[in-house]
């Protein structure tokens, strides 16, 4: 390759990482800010993951996404296939998929792990109903899990905390799921074991913007303590990395209990009030991640 070609393709790669960046400034300011807090030799890493994925949730929830459920599987198999060309060498079209591929070589990142995830995705194209808590944890295994399984390393996470650092993306994800329980259900998608929501007596059709019905908050409680557990469980992997990096993990997991406290004092009413923390919660969260 010519210099020239060279200081092109590392413009255009520069480029790349530039807009994963941007992406998730705009998508996911709380990440963002978690993220800016990390050693600045891997952030752009840390972006092009986000990139990936947020490039992928766009085919599938993005207000320009296909009409048709048989056009978005189609978008999701061909970035599959873009990925798997991006792994061995090429450029493609999409900047996401060329920067997780850059960043992958440079960090020794398990890419494989974006099959399960992908498979995930696939779920959330038609109407989606989970059938009980093996399901859930199964489906946020494939997301959440495999997402976290590939941040491990590129964090510095040590190869025996790795699995702790993945039950840490599940805690991230179901958190995401108690909060954003209305978005969610407005796109078809019930995250809620059925089997808890049949036992707890929840009519069929939940309705948004009024308050819960004692079952469904019942069954929502259940679902914060989990949340909770899979902080736990993942807190060896976030004490296992460096302090420069456990900061910005400390600041996220900060915001996203605060958010599950959040959903407890209000009864765990998550159809008649919006769960996100207001700019005083935030405030205090984001202290409390910063003593981290």
């Amino acid at each position: 390759m010519t210099d020239m070609a060279t200081a092109s393709s590392n413009k255009s790669l520069e480029e790349a990482y530039d807009l994963c960046r941007k992406m998730q400034r705009r998508h996911d300011p709380t990440f963002y800010l978690a993220t800016r807090r990390l050693p600045a030799e891997i952030r752009p890493s840390v972006h092009a993951v986000y990139g990936f994925v947020r490039t992928a949730d766009e085919i599938v929830d993005g207000p320009r996404r296909a009409d048709s459920a048989a056009e978005r599987l189609a978008a999701l198999n061909d970035l599959e296939l873009e990925l798997a060309a991006a792994r061995s060498g090429e450029k493609v079209r999409t900047p996401s998929v060329n920067a997780i591929a850059d960043a992958a070589r440079t960090h020794d990142l398990p890419l494989d792990e974006l099959g399960p995830y992908l498979n995930s995705m696939r779920r959330d194209i038609e109407p989606l109903r989970i059938v009980d808590w093996s399901d859930l944890e199964s489906y946020m295994e494939g997301s959440a899990g495999s997402v976290g399984r590939i941040m491990a390393p590129l964090l510095g996470a040590p190869r025996e905390a790795r699995a702790s650092f993945a039950r840490l993306g599940l805690a991230f994800q179901l958190t995401n799921f108690i909060r954003d329980f209305s978005e969610d259900l407005a796109l078809g998608r019930l995250y809620l074991p059925a089997d808890e929501l049949i036992a707890a007596g929840v009519d069929p059709v939940i309705v948004s913007g009024r308050p819960a019905e004692a079952g469904l908050r019942a069954v929502v409680e259940r679902q914060v303590f989990r949340a909770r557990v899979l902080f736990s469980e993942g807190e060896d992997g976030a004490l296992s990395v460096s302090p420069s990096v456990r900061r910005g993990i400390t600041f996220a997991r900060a915001i996203y209990l605060r958010t599950l406290d959040r959903v407890e004092s209000l009864g765990f009413d998550v159809t008649g009030k919006r769960a996100s923390l207001s700019p005083v919660g935030l405030v205090s969260a984001a202290f409390l991640g910063l003593r981290g």
